[in-house]
């Protein structure tokens, strides 16, 4: 199982992580899902003012946010040995930098969590009920502390 990454640089940030890096978090996410059949995935690194215009034209809160996903639906017809579009994320450098100085949490292990997290959306995982957000909660924190990461929602690691 592949997983081919388009990774857009919209805005001009020195957090991102690499390419490679932000490719890697998101073939994990799929993988830990257990499908076998290649994918593809966009991920779009923005700006504030992208991301609070995505979020408001999309979701009608008219705020930047710091991931957004965007799947892709099933596609019929596709031949088997084409790569499954997943979708398209986006993630604001700047929220995502900015919460983890608030929450006190390595930079790279935020970006991993939200990278994972909106993965796991166009897998088809949500939050939005008690017993969804508690499926995906468990499954970015297996994910993210099975790669030697922190759990997420446990004590933050402090910044040095």
């Amino acid at each position: 199982m592949n997983v081919l990454t388009d990774v857009q640089l919209a805005c001009s940030d020195d957090t991102t992580p690499e390419a490679d890096t932000i490719t890697a978090w998101v073939s994990r996410a799929v993988a830990a899902t257990g499908v076998s059949r290649d994918h593809e995935v966009s991920v779009r690194v923005v700006s504030k003012e992208e991301i609070r215009q995505l979020n408001r034209d999309y979701r009608d809160k008219d705020q930047p946010t710091n991931v957004l996903s965007f799947p892709s639906g099933p596609i019929e017809g596709l031949p088997d040995d084409e790569p499954v579009p997943l979708g398209d994320i986006v993630v604001c450098a700047s929220v995502v930098a900015a919460e983890a100085a608030a929450q006190g949490k390595r930079l790279q292990d935020h970006w991993a969590h939200m990278l994972v997290h909106g993965t796991l959306h166009l897998m088809g995982f949500d939050h939005q009920e008690e017993s969804e957000a508690a499926e995906m909660e468990g499954k970015e924190t297996k994910i993210l502390t099975g790669h030697g990461l922190p759990d997420p929602y446990g004590e933050p690691a402090h910044n040095c």
